[in-house]
């Protein structure tokens, strides 16, 4: 589990034995509290704890002053103190598959929903599964134990048991990724269906005619809008497809290795890839030039990418950024501002590649 981080080894109260500035250190197992603030910043129990909480009658000055503070010396409220008065946890869970951190986006997700977080008394906890298990038991146990005020999901299925189940309840959420229920839920995504056709259109410009996709697993809402998008443009500039769907991007990099160099030994071997993931389009480059082709020459490669680490060490492959760490600020605010009582269809929003 992934948490904000607190320091130890500063002030807490006014030492019993009498130091040189009348302040003893903390002791081992000691934590801040609101007593080792208000020493610090001179100010009332009462005062720093209104400030920390946003209260409208204290100064913008003061609050900045006491968070400082509070971030300085590592302060955490105590969440069963903070259960019992208020009822919430000041907690949201981020719910991720383990196939997210091998495609190198947990971190930048995790990285942005923590900045938002950060102005406010909310922390992260993240919770990893395995798609192999039951995905639905993450959200299950956040719901029945209460152990989050909000969760934020990835992932996301066309009919998905984990968003029919939260509104049900009527538990604040937030989706990576669309679903097709007709149910209005907050989401942030990234327009695939523009990657793919975009990714098109770069690998005709280039004179390439005969184009493979390596797609994202079938039961995943985002596989219906790569494929629409690339479906779409390989009708709109008459070229032709090489079929590939004996792996997807969640195989392992080995499988899609294999797979992809007996593609190219194929009888019919495309000029032209595009590939809906950066760590999966590694494997696709090993393949390449494993066989002897050269990208650039021989054919072209379009990736989706999470960073532009691809693109400095590759130059040659064509590389469009997904920003996931700005995935997780919308998520951030949209389960945030779901949990304040906002509309759920007012939470809805979707990255475009520049230009589309």
């Amino acid at each position: 589990m992934t948490e904000k981080t607190r320091t130890d080894g500063l002030p807490d109260t006014p030492s019993q034995t009498g130091s040189a500035h009348g302040v003893s250190s903390l002791a081992g197992n000691d934590r801040p509290t609101l007593k080792t603030i208000a020493f610090m910043t001179g100010l009332g129990i009462t005062t720093v704890s209104r400030a920390l909480k946003d209260a409208p009658d204290i100064g913008a000055e003061t609050k900045e002053r006491v968070r400082l503070v509070a971030r300085q010396v590592g302060y955490q409220p105590n969440r069963a103190g903070v259960r019992l008065r208020t009822g919430k946890t000041n907690v949201i869970s981020l719910v991720l598959s383990l196939e997210e951190e091998i495609m190198g986006l947990t971190s930048p997700i995790v990285v942005g929903i923590s900045e938002v977080l950060a102005a406010t008394p909310y922390h992260l906890v993240v919770t990893p599964y395995s798609p192999s298990r039951d995905a639905l038991a993450p959200v299950r146990y956040v719901l029945d134990t209460g152990a989050a005020d909000g969760v934020i999901i990835s992932r996301t299925e066309p009919k998905d048991a984990r968003v029919a189940l939260m509104l049900e309840r009527n538990f604040p959420f937030a989706t990576h990724g669309r679903t097709d229920m007709g149910l209005a839920h907050p989401y942030h995504d990234y327009d695939n269906e523009g990657f793919a056709y975009a990714a098109v259109r770069a690998l005709v410009e280039r004179g390439r005619r005969r184009l493979t996709l390596l797609q994202p697993p079938q039961h995943l809402t985002f596989h219906r809008h790569m494929r629409q998008g690339f479906d779409r443009a390989v009708r709109d500039f008459g070229v032709e497809t090489i079929p590939f769907d004996t792996v997807d991007i969640d195989h392992s990099l080995i499988d899609i290795r294999s797979a992809f160099e007996s593609l190219l030994h194929a009888g019919a071997v495309p000029d032209g890839i595009v590939s809906g993931s950066g760590a999966a389009t590694i494997a696709l480059i090993a393949a390449i030039e494993a066989t002897g082709r050269k990208i650039g020459t021989d054919l072209d490669l379009v990736s989706k990418v999470p960073s532009d680490f691809l693109g400095w060490l590759r130059p040659e492959v064509i590389t469009m950024k997904e920003d996931i760490r700005h995935a997780g600020h919308e998520l951030a605010k949209a389960v945030l501002a779901r949990i304040a009582g906002r509309l759920p269809e007012d939470l809805q929003s979707l990255s475009r590649l520049e230009g589309s």
